[in-house]
This record gives C-alpha cells, structure tokens and sequence, in this order.
C-alpha cells in the first residue's frame, strides 16, 4: 500500500488570494520608457527600479523618470524583502560611473533625481565618497537639479556621514524599512533599527538645512500599532518626510507577505504620522521610498514651521513638476 502524501505546507493568508485590484499595474512600455532604459543602458548604468523589481517601473519611466542606483548592482547585505542581488564586490568600484550618472540625468533633463546605492561594507568608507562625488558631478552639469540622497547606514560612522553632507544633498534618506521587532528578522543582521534612527537623527542635526527622509513598508507581518510606534520613533528622530507602501515579495525566496493592506488602512496611517508633525506624508499600497518624491519635497518646503534653513530651488517656477508616480525605491 502506498503511503499517502503529506498535505503541502499552507501559505501565508494574503498569498491564497490573487492581488487585489489596487496593486494591479499595467505592463511597462512607451516612448519615454524606451527613451529612459536605451538612456541608462549606454552609460552602463543600473536602476533600482528593475533591480528591485518595483511594480511602479513601467509608470515611473513612462513618466520620463527613474532613481538611479550607483556602487554597482552587487549588495553586500541580504534583506529578506529586497531582489537587489547580494554578494561580495571585492571592494570593486566603477570610476567612470559619477561622470556617467551625471551625463545620463542632463541628457534626460530631469528636475528631481533620487539617487539611491547598494551597501557596500566592503568598502571602507561604505561607498560615501564616492556617492558623494556623483552629487558633485551632478551638480556641476545640473546646476538646478533637486537631488535626494537615499542611503545605507554607512555602519552608523558618522565621519562618512559627514562626507556625504558635504556634497550637500537637498534630501537625505535613509529607510528604517519595517518595525522594531521585525528588523532582526526581515533586514540583514547588519542592520539595527535603532541604529537607523541614530543615522537620521545625526543627519537632522548635522545636515543643516536639508530635509531628513524615511520609508516603512507594510504588510511583512506588523501590526498596525508597530506602524504608528515606528512612525513616533521616526518622527522623534527628526524626520520631516515619510512613506508608507505595501511590501510585494520579489521571488519565493523572500519573505512571503502576511496581509494586503487596504487602502483605508493607509489612510489611517496618513492620518497619524500628519497627526505627529511630519511635513509631508506619502501612504498608499503602490507607494515607494521615492513614490511622491517631487510632491514631497514642495509640500515640505511650502510648510511654515518645517521650513529649513538654507534657501532651495523653487519648484514652482513655471516649469513642470516631475510626476506624482515618478520617482521609485528600493
């Protein structure tokens, strides 16, 4: 007699059902699509749109955007939420690629670029001169370029934190990623939630003038009260902007997701983290680390009491903002 077989292992809840209709995106293409990867392909550069696999990319390069990823497509670090490939880099960098990143974003003639890294703890200073040369290329060639900085925690060293502040990017971010209790569990070993917050409440206090950026993503087996926890820890901290988005899992190796999170669930959540005094607040299932950026950045800089201390570019100058969908994270 044959011996039965055993029952398969059920799914987590949310994965027995289809998405539900507010995360289904349409298919990437168009002319600016083509137009923003023939771009960033002759210049060898890589994107954390398709490198994370976001769901956003066909609507953010259709847009004419896209956040640039530099230090290589190689992460050091193995978060159980993110696609970008891990592995050892062996301390390799591209030196072209600053001059490249630059020449790639005049051409594009973008107003608002997200520039976002992989970690890199083989380096000795985690990469931070060289995103910070990048900004400097960017600055010379773009001179009215808004440029948001979206980084590791460099190791909480705060003398590389300092090399990136002085490129002075407009928007430092860094993303605090998922709750307390879920950070051992979820991000690397490397990483540790309060050490994250010690980087954006050095950044506010040291980045004079600059807006400090967080993101959390939802969905990978909070609670809702560890969501509003997180958002006073981050508000606490020093954090002007925030974002909130459901997390998608890449591959079957990542971690499944626990819950879809309904749309009235984000909104909820707005209401708290407007509640705690953010300047600007991004909640919403398709919402990204740089989902909103532009939008953001206006919102923050038009608010009286978050008014920072150094004059920026005005946005509002005549010229077109870049899209509310435009800019995409991690």
């Amino acid at each position: 007699m044959v011996a039965p077989l055993s029952p398969p292992l059920p799914a987590p809840p949310a994965l027995r059902e289809p998405k539900p209709s507010w995360l289904k995106v349409r298919a990437p293409g168009g002319e600016n699509y083509a137009r923003i990867k023939q771009t960033l392909r002759s210049l060898d550069l890589n994107t954390v749109c398709e490198e994370a696999r976001c769901p956003n990319v066909g609507e953010c390069w259709s847009a004419g955007t896209a956040t640039i990823m530099v230090l290589g497509h190689t992460c050091t670090r193995g978060c159980r939420f993110c696609a970008v490939t891990t592995g050892q880099p062996g301390g390799a960098v591209d030196p072209r690629e600053p001059v490249h990143v630059a020449r790639a974003i005049a051409k594009l003639e973008l107003r608002y670029v997200v520039l976002t890294m992989v970690d890199r703890d083989d380096l000795l200073d985690g990469g931070a001169a060289h995103v910070g040369q990048t900004i400097s290329e960017l600055r010379q060639r773009c001179p009215q370029l808004i440029i948001e900085a979206l980084v590791g925690d460099f190791g909480g060293r705060k003398r590389d934190l300092d090399t990136l502040f002085e490129a002075a990017p407009d928007v430092f971010a860094h993303n605090i990623e998922v709750s307390r209790r879920l950070t051992p569990k979820i991000r690397d070993q490397r990483c540790d939630y309060d050490l994250s917050l010690d980087v954006l409440r050095y950044a506010k206090e040291h980045a004079s003038g600059r807006y400090v950026k967080s993101s959390i993503m939802v969905g990978i087996g909070e609670t809702d009260d560890e969501v509003i926890e997180t958002l006073a820890d981050l508000r606490r901290a020093g954090v002007d902007i925030v974002t909130l988005g459901q997390y998608l899992r890449p591959t079957p190796k990542h971690a499944p997701v626990q819950r879809y999170v309904e749309p009235e669930t984000f909104a909820r959540y707005e209401r708290e983290a407007n509640a705690l005094g953010f300047a600007f607040v991004a909640s919403g299932p398709l919402v990204r680390s740089s989902y909103h950026a532009a939008e953001g950045f206006v919102a923050a800089e038009l608010a009286p009491t978050a008014a920072p201390e150094r004059a920026l570019p005005n946005l509002l100058d005549g010229q077109p903002l870049i899209p509310a969908s435009a800019l995409v994270r991690r």
